[in-house]
């Protein structure tokens, strides 16, 4: 293990966590796989890798900001897009040690242990730490444990394997998430260039759940609250992105949230809107009922989508 991972305390990590302005923006030098005018994607080689808690805060009523350093100072670490994430393990040994990913047939062995994907809310290059933002769930492992994290507290994690690029080449952007998007939204938000016309549609539970987007974009901001309806059950985020303005097609459409609340904008901005399918991401983050729900369908169409008649 490093110096730096042994030791939270060294220097660096009095950065402020939940920083009022803007922070600079950092993009590493890993190339595309696939790129285009508007796009990129990346694929990354990845291992396993041991955090370890710096520090945390509290940023609302429903949101814990945890920062960590890595057994390997995140080596080769890419740092690309509000896409990024990590896989997050929540499983120890006999000892309390993490438990890592085992290799089986040339590839790493999820079977077993108890994982979430988690957005990569701010990679610092220079104190060599990430920040990962946790959603406070009356249930389950992930939302238990931030609640708890005190510094030194250690846990595996894998990624990223890889991410997606939105060039800044768009005349406005429109993002929508709720909870648990939340932190890529707010990534989304800090990334965006000085001058950018951009408006954000937030499903929260209250204004308890509010959180401040710093930001050097001309961003709108809507606060959405559901109220004592449960998370997933509305239609809030699709209804709110569906009335918005979209007669200038050279937009993009960032949408991401419980899966079957916002399937419905997926069909409404193919059929309803002059966007192309690259003008816009609907990612279902995750599915009520469901652990550890497989991302792997984001962006695809719904199955009953068919073009309007008329």
């Amino acid at each position: 293990m490093s110096t730096l991972a042994m030791d939270p305390t060294m220097t660096g990590t009095d950065r402020p966590l939940a920083p009022v302005a803007p922070r600079p923006v950092f993009r590493s030098d890993h190339a595309p796989q696939r790129e285009n005018t508007r796009n990129a994607t990346f694929r990354f080689d990845t291992s396993p890798r041991v955090l370890t808690v710096v520090t945390s805060l509290r940023l609302s009523g429903a949101l814990m900001r945890v920062r960590f350093r890595a057994d390997d100072d995140f080596a080769e670490f890419p740092s690309i897009s509000p896409d990024d994430h990590l896989k997050l393990f929540f499983d120890v040994d006999e000892h309390g040690e993490p438990v890592l990913p085992t290799v089986a047939d040339g590839r790493f062995s999820l079977r077993g242990l108890t994982h979430r994907d988690f957005t990569i809310r701010w990679f610092d290059s220079v104190s060599r730490t990430v920040d990962i933002d946790f959603v406070l769930h009356t249930h389950g492992v992930a939302g238990h444990w931030a609640a708890a994290a005190q510094p030194g507290d250690r846990l595996a994690s894998m990624g990223p394997r890889g991410t997606y690029l939105v060039k800044d080449t768009f005349d406005w952007y429109v993002l929508a998430a709720d909870d648990t998007a939340l932190p890529a939204l707010a990534r989304w938000a800090e990334s965006l260039p000085e001058g950018t016309t951009a408006t954000a549609y937030v499903e929260v539970d209250s204004a308890a759940a509010q959180i401040d987007l710093p930001t050097r974009a001309d961003l709108t901001v809507h606060w959405l609250h559901r109220g004592d309806a449960d998370p997933g059950t509305t239609t809030l985020l699709a209804d709110a992105v569906m009335e918005h303005d979209f007669t200038n097609p050279n937009g993009y459409v960032w949408a991401a949230g419980e899966a079957m609340s916002i399937k419905s904008l997926r069909c409404f901005l193919t059929f309803r809107t002059l966007l192309t399918r690259d003008n816009w991401t609907v990612d279902g983050y995750w599915r009520r009922g469901v652990a550890a729900f497989d991302r792997t369908l984001r962006g695809r169409a719904c199955p009953q989508c068919e073009a309007p008649t008329s």
